[in-house]
This record gives structure tokens, sequence and C-alpha cells, in this order.
């Protein structure tokens, strides 16, 4: 018998006084301060070691190889040749006599325009995106926290950038984490969604007391918080990244402030359609327009503000970990989801049905559950269980865990703001792939849903589709 075998477990034995003489003196509110403070003092320093001299992040260089690999359709010969062809095409950068050319992503989309307006007719330079329609809205969500709900999100936009889509994000979740991964600067709840919700409740509050005028009724009182929402507009909340076609509308802790504000509103006015209130507020103010996708990253919880990400989406994706517990909440998740939306459908078409109006019935294009931390050798036979279960709910895609994901992370960089020469080559392509493979799966039920779209419209043919 070995002797680690003989040793006692580690919580024997253990002595009061010694115990005592690691306690430190009880902590009071102050001290959630002292580590809040310790805490941003540590994300400060992690997070500017991307940045700048002025303190913004920056998004790295592509190399010819990786273009000409991951992003235009060309082989690096002809790349090459197109350019020296058309000095007025940006030519990128050496770091060296000779070396490997690099270009900004902003020039790879200058280029990838060049090429799709005198390249091969049979290549797909630029995504499909039927003329004429509206964004879609991508909501992301669970109320199971560390399923990778956030980096679900921030990579699929990020993804849908490098493939040439224009991308908002929209943080919903007032802690903030995919608003730090876009270096948003948020300074209170005035430049988050905050202000459109109080928009729209202010709009529906100045319909009413029209109404009651001219009932004879005295108004409902406009505070000055409703009579400043009602000046802004979503473009106003909009701020650049440091990707040149992902823009955010960020977050901050005080947005969990609608939280609480959300239901005295409703209290106030029954009659106002909270879960309205996004959508139509970004359709108002041309944001459906201006983009190709809308990526909506929610808190884990189904609150107010979840719901109106949820009521905006037209896909809504659904990720979890490959485990007995993840599934589970994940099951508990949509039966919440059921008796959340069937309870507004009741409530509203009781009033419809008395006034002969339709009714409410919410409806998405397509729900996806995707399975996020896989590890193939330990958890196969679960996923396969999960897959039996649900069916074509879950994508058949399981996004690997890789050793680029731990590697990127402690970088403070998404995979695709990663340098591929800081790993190795295999490691990269490898890691990058599971993420592509994402995309790819989230692409095909995209393409599919704005399809159907354009055939339900009568739209044009196939092949005048892309822009």
């Amino acid at each position: 018998m070995s002797s680690d075998s003989q040793q006692p477990p580690p919580y024997f034995n253990i002595d009061p006084d010694r115990a005592l003489a690691d306690l430190d003196a009880p902590l009071t509110t102050e001290g959630f301060a002292a580590i809040a403070t310790a805490c941003a003092r540590g994300r400060d320093d992690l997070a500017s070691r991307g940045m700048d001299a002025e303190g913004r992040k920056t998004l790295r260089l592509f190399s010819t190889w990786e273009i000409t690999r991951y992003l235009i359709p060309v082989a690096t010969a002809h790349f090459r040749r197109v350019l020296k062809a058309n000095p007025a095409l940006p030519q990128g950068r050496s770091e060296t006599e000779g070396g490997a050319k690099w270009f900004t992503l902003d020039e790879v989309l200058r280029l990838r325009a060049h090429f799709a307006q005198e390249g091969s007719k049979a290549k797909e330079y630029k995504p499909y995106r039927p003329e004429g329609l509206p964004a879609k809205m991508v909501a992301v969500a669970n109320f199971k926290g560390g399923v990778g709900k956030t980096s679900t999100a921030a990579h699929l936009a990020m993804s849908a950038a490098l493939d040439g889509y224009r991308v908002l994000v929209i943080d919903l979740d007032s802690q903030g984490s995919m608003t730090s991964i876009f270096d948003g600067r948020v300074a209170d709840e005035w430049q988050t969604v905050f202000p459109l919700l109080a928009r729209h409740y202010a709009t529906h509050l100045q319909a009413e007391n029209r109404a009651r005028m001219a009932r004879g009724e005295p108004p409902l009182p406009l505070d000055d918080t409703l009579a400043e929402a009602l000046k802004i507009r979503a473009g106003d909340l909009v701020q650049t990244t440091h990707w040149p076609n992902i823009d955010l509308i960020g977050a901050q802790l005080n947005l969990y402030w609608a939280e609480f504000q959300i239901p005295v509103w409703r209290m106030q006015a029954r009659g106002w359609k909270l879960w309205d209130a996004l959508t139509e507020m970004l359709e108002a103010d041309g944001l459906l327009d201006r983009y190709d996708l809308i990526f909506l990253d929610t808190p884990p919880a189904l609150g107010y503000l979840t719901i109106n990400g949820l009521a905006a989406a037209d896909i809504l994706l659904v990720p979890l970990g490959a485990s007995f517990l993840e599934f589970d909440s994940t099951g508990r998740f949509f039966d919440m989801l059921h008796s959340t939306f069937a309870s507004i459908e009741e409530g509203e078409n009781m009033a419809a049905r008395a006034l002969g109006r339709d009714g409410l019935a919410f409806e998405w294009d397509a729900v996806r559950a995707v399975v996020t931390r896989y590890d193939g050798a330990q958890q196969g036979e679960l996923a396969a269980l999960m897959q039996a279960y649900l069916g074509r709910t879950l994508s058949p895609h399981r996004q690997d865990f890789t050793a680029l994901i731990g590697q990127a992370g402690e970088q403070v960089s998404g995979i695709y703001e990663a340098d591929y020469r800081d790993f190795n080559r295999e490691t990269y392509v490898r890691g990058r792939m599971t993420f592509d493979e994402t995309y790819a799966a989230f692409k095909r039920l995209l393409l599919g849903v704005w399809r159907r779209d354009e055939l339900a419209a009568g739209a044009a043919p196939a092949e005048a589709r892309a822009r």
C-alpha cells in the first residue's frame, strides 16, 4: 500500500486556533468596494495589453496567407497579381524587406469589394444578403451562467464581420462582458438601451394622454427621465469598435435599474407592450436597415431585458455544455420561455378577442441549442443522448474546447483577434476550425431564413441576391 493512501484526508485534524490565525477581520459593506476596486485595476491592466498609445483596443493585421485561406476565395498567386496590376488597391505592408504582406481588416473589406466587382461571378466574394429585407436579430440566451453565452455571441459577431457583414452588437447584460470584449466605454445607463425602452414607454404614455384628454380625464405625468428619453435615438447610443464593421450599444451596471423601472411603468400603463420596445425603437431609428446582423447578448436570467431581447430576436441560439446539469437547466429555460410568452399571449389575446382584433402570436424564424466547450472523449455519449431527445433543435455541430481557446483567453483576445504567429500553426488552424464550423452552422441557418423571407416577398432571382 502506498504512503499516499495512508495519509488522512485534508479535512481531518484542522486546528481551530491555526484556522483563526488565517482568518481576516469580518467584512463590512465597504469591503466590497475595496474588492471591486482591486478587480477594476486588474481588469484595466489585463485589457491594456491589447491597446494602442491612446488606450484604445486595436485589431491586428491579416496576412496574405490568412486572407487567401479564410477571407477571400482566391489563390495566393492570383491575389498578388491583382494587387500588382491595381496599384490603387491596398498593397499591405511588410515587417521585413521582402517579407509577407499584412493588411488591416478595412483594407481586406476594400479588396473583397474589388474582387466582387471584377472577379469571377462563380465565386462568393460577398456573403448572401437579400436586398430590401431588414437585418436579422440574433439573441444568444440561457439563464445558466458559464455556458459560453457571451463568448458565442462575440465570436459569431466577429465571424460575420470577417465574412463581410455589417454587424451591430447590443449588450443587454449589466455585467457588461460583451462591452469589454469590444472595448466599449459606457458612463451610465443613458448610454445603454435604457433610454430606448424609456422612450418607447414615453411615446405610449403620450398617446394614452391624448386619449385621456379627449375623454376629459387628466393626463398621466411625464417625468424628467421620460422627457429626456424622448430626445434620444438609437444611433446616438451606437459606438464604433476596433472592428471596422462591428458597432456596439454597450452596457454597464446601471442598466440593471431597468429591471426595477420597467414593472413600475407597466403598472402605470397596463396597455404598454413592453416586449415590443426594443424592436420598435431599432426599427423606427433605421438600425434594421443600417446593419445586416444584430446580435443581442442577454443577461443570464429571464428578466425584462431578456424578454425584450428574446421578443426582438428572429433567431434564438441557446448555448449549453454537454452535462446533465446544463441539459436539465436548459430544459427549464425552455419551459420558462413557454410559460412567459404564453402568458403574454393569453393576456393580450383576451382583450383582442373582446375587441374583435387579431391576436398576438410570438414567432421565431429558427431556434437552436448549441453545445459549447465540448470534449468528445468525455462527453460523446451524453451529447448523443441530448441530440436524440432534442433532435433538430440541437445543432449537430459541437464547439470543441481547444488549446487555442485557452491561450487566446489568457491574451484577452477573441479567437479571431489572436495573431496566429503567437501559436503553433497546427494549433491555430485546429482551434479556429471549431469556431469556423460554429459560424458555418449559424450561417446555414441564417441563409435559409433569409431565403425563405426572400421567396415569401417575391424578391429577385437567386443570382442577383448577394451584395
